[in-house]
């Protein structure tokens, strides 16, 4: 079954980092407590640069990830939030894994 990578990169207000890094990670609990198709979630932070926060997700499709998924509660309360301690919108890309590398 192939699985789609959605990379999403985030950038925290200076002096927000903590509280960026604590909303994101509660949003990912809930994420993988209740969407089926969400197949995981590694959060990453910037070793040279903390405010830079890149999630690796897999998901069972892009369309669920663009559909269902963003249109949950959920992320719709973490959008909304968002503003009180990120920089803006984040960035999102799809990847693919690519087999015998």
């Amino acid at each position: 079954m192939s699985v789609a990578v959605v990379l999403v990169s985030y950038r925290a207000l200076p002096g927000r980092i903590d509280e960026a890094l604590a909303a994101i990670g509660e949003l990912i609990a809930t994420v993988q407590a209740v969407e089926p198709d969400c197949r995981g979630i590694t959060m990453l932070q910037d070793a040279g640069d903390p405010t830079h926060i890149k999630l690796v997700e897999r998901w069972t499709s892009r369309e669920m990830f663009l559909g269902p998924h963003m249109n949950q509660p959920h992320i719709r309360s973490f959008i909304q939030s968002a503003s009180a301690f990120l920089t803006g919108p984040p960035d999102i890309t799809f990847w693919r894994q690519v087999s015998g590398v």
